[in-house]
């Protein structure tokens, strides 16, 4: 009798969980939505620098390719060779996919050590790297699990859904834990190093602020590098693991 009383204050509850912020943030009111000014700034920031680099790089192609030519085939090629190694033979059409959540994460993050957000003054809350909000680390997340599972349905059909059962039908309800903790595990890796990573600079500039900056400035790029390294490949990975089955 008391199960719905207790079903609804539970979900309440959540509701008011899920409005606890850190810090403050800057919304925009748009219809009936509020949008995460801060985020969407700064996203599309590092949106105009991808499309700009890009622009500027190719759009005159050199049969004799220059530097910034160069330097993006060889992106391309390390974007390819990752896919390749991850997804296997039928990795073309994935390229793009990963490419992109490739970019956007490590430019995103090298922003975070590069541009001084801090400096654009907002009515409420400060500008900062995209990927230091889970707003935008879920936003990654999620077309990442819709990716895994159309590349798991565009290749076996419905028979896709056959390895929830696989080896033993008992295992039905972690299988399926399994696959929908995936993009789960991505956001909350994702946002949490580049919000431990931000927080660490913060701490040792504060401390030793004529010594520290430099040399941490450089290991902070060399570990956002890598955390978007790690996002593309898991992501390809997980592509990957669709198509060929269950592990």
């Amino acid at each position: 009798m008391n199960v719905l009383p207790c079903s609804i204050h539970t979900l309440k509850g959540l509701y008011e969980i899920s409005g606890v912020e850190v810090g403050q943030h800057y919304y925009w009111q748009i219809g009936g939505f509020q949008v995460h000014a801060q985020v969407l700034i700064t996203s599309w920031v590092v949106i105009a620098i991808l499309l700009g680099s890009i622009t500027i790089a190719i759009r005159n192609p050199q049969t004799i390719p220059t530097d910034g030519q160069n330097f993006f085939e060889y992106v391309i090629e390390f974007i390819r060779d990752l896919s390749k190694t991850q997804i296997g033979e039928d990795y073309g059409s994935w390229v793009p996919f990963i490419g992109t959540l490739f970019l956007f994460i490590f430019v995103s993050n090298w922003s975070g050590a590069l541009l001084p957000w801090k400096i654009i003054q907002l009515p409420h809350g400060e500008l900062a790297v995209p990927t230091n909000d889970i707003n935008t680390t879920v936003a990654l997340a999620l077309p990442t699990l819709v990716a895994y599972f159309y590349a798991g349905l565009t290749k076996k059909g419905l028979g896709y859904f056959g390895k929830y059962i696989q080896p033993t039908p008992i295992l039905l309800p972690i299988n399926i834990l399994e696959d929908f903790t995936k993009p789960l595990s991505l956001r909350f890796r994702l946002f949490g190093n580049i919000l431990a990573d931000e927080l660490v600079v913060v701490v040792l500039v504060s401390l030793v602020p004529s010594v520290v900056p430099i040399p941490v400035m450089f290991l902070g790029l060399f570990t956002s590098g890598i955390q978007a390294l790690i996002f593309a490949t898991l992501a390809a990975a997980y592509i990957g693991e669709s198509m060929e089955g269950h592990h």
